[in-house]
């Protein structure tokens, strides 16, 4: 028995791409190396916000199985790899979730089959790494026996205008066969496919874009904190910039920058380009700047505690929304992480509210929730608004906070209340 697709990867990437070939009427199974995600999915439940409950229960009565069992692999006609490509301990791009999958993939390969990767990598990886792994294992060659291809995910979380399927997606080959059969494999999907010269152009289009938002957000990170020591409103500045109708592209400035993409991305294009003996100068400059708003914030809290004569060490202080994202749940790579860590290392009391997030520790060791957010906003000595919630009210920080430093802009303008 075989199925039109086997997706690799369950996650925030899989699971969705999973649900859009069940609707589009494809016979679908997943892998995955967890068995309580199998599990759940089995039974009608969902570990992927931007996919109801109601949707696994739609796919599994379509057919849908999920599976920890490998073996699945062998009866595909596609299979779709979406694994995780985060960074090591030492902060070095981590293929490890890749590289298992691809050896998997290659004991199981059979002629015709379809192989797409759609993690994000640096330019080369599906050339260099996956399609040898494939070759070597199965013994068949790409372009003749079977069709290797690279689509880079663009997923956005919470994102409810712009979905997998009307999002454009980019589609390429290692030969123009491989590219005609991903071609036709993503038409049934998606409305719009965007064919590709080649995999590493379109590996490296992936990082491109999540590299141009690394910047950007860098630059109004950095004009934040000038206006902050000149005494500017930058959100103001920034509303009457983001008027000019052709030239200028709004970013917003934050507490420093987090999820799975936009942090770890440029890594994998400045790993690359490192190997290459090229420096990229600007994509350096960037990193530096994103990665000290933490401490920004973290200083900001000191000097408003300061103001109001409370020392650090025994400070009640109180984190709004720990999610990289407004409205989700999804705390990787989140900058509340490094400002409750500078935080608690100078002895704050650190708390956290978010009604999105249930469970928020920091090396270990869970941080206090509230729920009753009208108390805790009274009895924190700052309150720190890290993510803007729709569920928050500027009106009533302003009116409730002993002292607030806001990251996102929420209040600007109220009294006592600083811009950056």
């Amino acid at each position: 028995m075989s199925v039109d697709l086997v997706v690799v990867g369950l996650g925030y990437v899989g699971l969705p791409l999973a649900a859009r070939a069940c609707e589009a009427g494809l016979s679908t199974a997943g892998l995955d190396v967890s068995g309580e995600v199998v599990a759940g999915l089995g039974a009608g439940r969902s570990h992927v916000r931007d996919v109801p409950d109601a949707v696994v229960a739609d796919m599994v009565a379509t057919g849908f199985t999920a599976t920890t069992d490998p073996t699945v692999l062998g009866t595909a006609d596609t299979i779709v790899l979406c694994l995780p490509t985060g960074l090591s301990g030492v902060g070095e791009p981590d293929l490890s979730a890749v590289r298992a999958a691809a050896t998997e993939v290659a004991a199981r390969l059979r002629p015709g089959t379809l192989v797409v990767l759609e993690s994000t990598s640096f330019p080369g990886t599906t050339e260099e790494l996956v399609r040898p792994i494939l070759e070597r294992g199965s013994g068949l060659r790409v372009g003749a026996d079977f069709h290797l291809a690279y689509s880079p995910e663009r997923i956005d979380p919470g994102n409810e205008s712009f979905g997998m399927r009307n999002t454009p997606k980019i589609v390429s080959g290692c030969t123009p066969l491989c590219a005609k059969y991903a071609t036709a494999f993503y038409d049934r999907l998606v409305d719009s496919v965007v064919v590709s010269r080649g995999t590493r152009e379109a590996e490296m289009a992936k990082l491109l874009e999540n590299t141009y938002r690394y910047v950007n957000i860098a630059l109004v990170n950095e004009m934040s904190l000038f206006c902050h020591r000149v005494g500017i409103d930058v959100w103001d500045v920034l509303r009457c910039a983001a008027t000019k109708p052709f030239g200028f592209t709004s970013f917003q400035p934050g507490p420093g920058v987090g999820g799975h993409c936009i942090p770890i991305d440029p890594v994998y294009l400045e790993s690359k380009a490192t190997t290459e003996g090229f420096a990229f100068r600007t994509l350096a400059a960037a990193r530096s700047v994103n990665e000290g708003m933490p401490a920004h914030v973290a200083e900001r809290v000191r000097g408003a505690l300061a103001e109001l004569g409370v020392p650090v060490a025994g400070a009640r202080v109180l984190l709004l929304g720990v999610s990289y994202k407004r409205d989700c749940d999804d705390t990787r790579e989140s900058p509340a992480y490094p400002v409750a860590r500078d935080l608690l290392a100078a002895g704050a009391a650190v708390g956290y509210h978010d009604p999105h997030v249930p469970e928020f520790a920091v090396d270990g060791a869970p941080l206090p929730r509230t729920e009753d957010l009208t108390a805790a906003l009274a009895a924190a000595d700052v309150v720190v608004l890290m993510q803007d919630h729709h569920c928050y009210d500027a009106g009533a920080l302003t009116a409730s906070c002993r002292a607030l430093v806001d990251t996102r802009g929420m209040t600007s303008g109220a009294e006592g209340v600083a811009p950056s």
